[in-house]
């Protein structure tokens, strides 16, 4: 199995945004039962996955290219 790099991202956050990604990780830690929350890097990656998963205009927009 080879391992690929990951590549990085710096972004700014306005401050609301970041306070509710923190609050969004701290409620999935409570209701997935982890100890701790899942890093922001990490919570920010899952959602952009899904955001770009189920962007359909997207998607059509992709497979014209």
């Amino acid at each position: 199995m080879s391992v690929v790099a990951a590549d990085k991202l710096t972004i700014e956050l306005p401050g609301a945004l970041h306070r509710e990604l923190i609050d969004y990780a701290a409620v999935h830690a409570e209701a997935t039962g982890l100890a701790e929350p899942v890093p922001l890097a990490k919570i920010a990656v899952s959602m952009i996955e899904r955001f770009i998963a189920t962007d359909r205009g997207f998607a059509i927009e992709r497979r014209r290219r």
